[in-house]
C-alpha cells in the first residue's frame, strides 16, 4: 500500500483540537462570571463544555491556568481595540482617555470576570497573567511611549520620569474600577472621573 503522506489528518487533529480549547475557554469564562473564580470547579466547567474532566486536564494544568488562559485570550481582544484607540488620537491626553477609556468599556461589558480576576489575584498570588501581569506591561508599555513622544513633539516637559508617571496613571485606572463594583458607576462617569486625574497628573509634566 501507498504511504499515506497526506497534511489532511494532523491538520484535522490540529484544528479539532483548537476547537476543543475554544469549548472549553467558552464555558470557562461563562462559569467564572456566573459563579466566581471558587464557585466554578473544572468538573462543571468541563460539562458545559461538553467534555469529560479527564479531557479538560489534558489542556490545562489545574483551575488557574485555565482562568489565567481565559484572562489573556481576552486581552488580546483587547489590545486590537488599544490599537485602534490610540490610532484615532493625537494629543497625549488623547490618546490616553482613548486606551483607558476602552478598557472601561471592554470591562464593564463582563464586570464579573473583572471582579473574579482581582478576587484571584489577591487571594491566590497566581503565575502568569494575574503574576508577572504581562497585561500590565502591556498598557504601561504604550502609555511610556505616549508621554514620550508627547515630549518629543514639544506638549510635554522632556524630563520626567515617563514609567513612574505611566505606573501611576494605570494604578489610578485600575483603583476606579471600585465605584463600577462598589457605586454602580457607568461608563460615562468612569470617564469623565478619569478625565479629571488624567488632567491632575498632566499639569505636573506639562510645559
Amino acid at each position: 500500500m501507498p504511504e499515506n503522506t497526506s497534511p489532511e489528518r494532523p491538520n484535522r487533529r490540529a484544528e479539532n483540537k483548537a476547537r476543543t480549547r475554544q469549548k472549553v475557554l467558552e464555558a470557562a469564562k461563562r462559569l467564572f462570571m456566573q459563579r466566581g473564580y471558587e464557585g466554578a470547579t473544572m468538573r462543571d466547567i468541563a460539562a458545559d463544555a461538553g467534555l469529560s474532566t479527564g479531557a479538560l486536564f489534558a489542556n490545562f494544568t489545574d483551575k488557574a491556568d485555565l482562568f489565567n488562559e481565559v484572562v489573556l485570550t481576552d486581552f488580546e481582544i483587547q489590545h486590537e481595540r488599544i490599537a485602534k484607540a490610540i490610532a484615532g488620537a493625537d494629543t497625549a491626553k488623547a490618546k490616553i482617555m482613548a486606551m483607558m477609556s476602552s478598557g472601561y468599556e471592554f470591562h464593564l461589558s463582563q464586570l464579573p470576570l473583572l471582579q473574579a480576576g482581582i478576587s484571584v489575584s489577591w487571594s491566590h498570588g497566581l503565575n502568569g497573567e494575574l503574576g508577572e501581569r504581562p497585561v500590565w506591561k502591556t498598557v504601561t508599555g504604550y502609555l511610556v511611549e505616549i508621554l514620550e513622544e508627547g515630549s518629543r513633539k514639544g506638549e510635554l516637559k522632556a524630563e520626567f520620569d515617563h514609567a513612574l508617571l505611566a505606573d501611576i496613571i494605570w494604578d489610578t485606572y485600575l483603583a476606579n474600577y471600585r465605584r463600577a463594583v462598589f457605586g454602580d458607576w457607568g461608563l460615562e462617569q468612569l470617564k469623565a472621573r478619569l478625565e479629571q486625574q488624567v488632567d491632575l497628573l498632566l499639569s505636573a509634566v506639562r510645559k
